[in-house]
């Protein structure tokens, strides 16, 4: 723990300098319509390290992506090598991404706590509690407690945005990616916002972001979508999206992360993050959400089994998606900045996708990225 207090305090002032970086440049200039496609996608890469030979970082230098995710492990190699291995070469590797860039990145990982946790301890980070166990305990001190916490770490390597708290509501215990692992504060709504609350107040305190997960609810299923389709028509409840309402009315503006869970009742044809009744319809007609949405991995199960990649490009923009989440982790595929980019400019050029869309959603991701600027 000595080298983890030591690098924190040593790496402290280049975050600050980042931080503080003048943004007025970048967005002033003329900005291309590959660079406007770009920043909404958001990819994961191999490597605890970065040159110029990365795939990554050509990506970023030519502007093909607006924000990587990190991890600890990587899936699809069942190996425990990707980006992530201790404090000090953790904030290298994002200050070496931070560089290329022409805008700053959106910086994202899945910090929750508990078992979903990339910052583990054997990396020399601090211990973690997962949300069930802080919604059993129902101290809002304690979740204060932890959140500042992992709100400190993060700020300290440079990471800008969490994607957390997890807002499901706990209707199934069981629910293999929810209860089953301890996602969930509780089955009381009302546990889930309290707890949620604090847990924003205090990564917003840090100029972190949030993400709410996974709209409009996954905490019914009875599947997991990283490996199929999940359908939870039978099982969801209105209540499911008390969370996001409270919150939203109450002034939240980050992001909230798409569920590619299926629900006839909401759209009898597509899953949540393809589909513009649930996000645009109810999330921001109904819901009048106003900041990013962010789709959960798009390589996960239920959409890359199902749809081929252009159908669900396509099906998510038009649903109102802003940013293209592609992990990279359960499969690989180092291309994928550009292939997007080649699919939404074709479907541009054919009429089928209207630039105005991508301009509504790379104005709303710009002014989140100057509202980063901030300190």
């Amino acid at each position: 723990m000595k080298f983890y207090k030591y690098s924190i305090h040593v790496i402290v002032i280049v975050v600050f300098a980042i931080s503080c970086t003048d943004f007025n440049g970048p967005v002033d200039r003329q900005v291309s319509l590959d660079e406007k496609i770009g920043q909404m996608l958001m990819v994961g890469f191999r490597g605890l390290s970065v040159n110029e030979s990365n795939q990554v970082a050509q990506d970023i230098r030519l502007g093909r992506i607006g924000g990587v995710v990190l991890y600890d492990r990587d899936v699809a190699l069942a190996s425990d090598i990707r980006n992530i291995q201790s404090p000090l070469q953790l904030k290298t590797l994002i200050n070496s991404l931070q560089n290329r860039a022409k805008i700053p990145l959106f910086v994202a990982i899945d910090q929750e706590g508990g078992r979903v946790n990339r910052l583990k301890e054997r990396y020399g980070f601090p211990a973690t509690v997962s949300q069930e166990y802080l919604g059993k305990l129902n101290n809002p001190d304690s979740t204060k407690y932890y959140a500042d916490r992992i709100a400190n770490t993060l700020r300290t390597l440079g990471i800008n945005i969490n994607f957390a708290p997890v807002v499901d509501v706990n209707i199934n215990p069981k629910s293999p990616a929810i209860g089953n692992i301890e996602r969930s504060f509780s089955v009381d709504p009302n546990v889930v916002i309290n707890h949620s609350k604090v847990a924003i107040g205090s990564y917003n305190s840090l100029n972190i972001f949030t993400a709410l997960k996974h709209f409009p609810g996954h905490g019914s299923a009875a599947n997991d979508s990283h490996h199929g389709f999940t359908d939870v028509t039978s099982t969801w409840q209105e209540i499911e999206l008390e969370p996001y309402r409270e919150l939203i009315k109450k002034g939240y503006k980050d992001f909230v992360m798409t569920a590619h869970i299926f629900n006839s009742n909401l759209d009898p044809e597509y899953p949540a993050t393809l589909s513009k009744k649930i996000m645009t319809g109810i999330l921001r007609e109904r819901l009048g959400f106003e900041g990013v949405i962010i789709s959960d991995d798009m390589n996960m199960g239920a959409i890359a089994d199902n749809y081929g990649l252009e159908t669900a490009v396509r099906k998510s923009i038009e649903a109102g998606v802003d940013i293209l989440l592609f992990a990279n982790n359960l499969s690989y595929d180092e291309k994928i900045a550009e292939k997007v980019i080649a699919i939404i400019k074709r479907l541009i050029s054919q009429r089928i996708i209207n630039v105005n869309r991508i301009d509504e959603s790379y104005d709303r991701i710009m002014k989140m990225k100057r509202s980063m600027q901030t300190i």
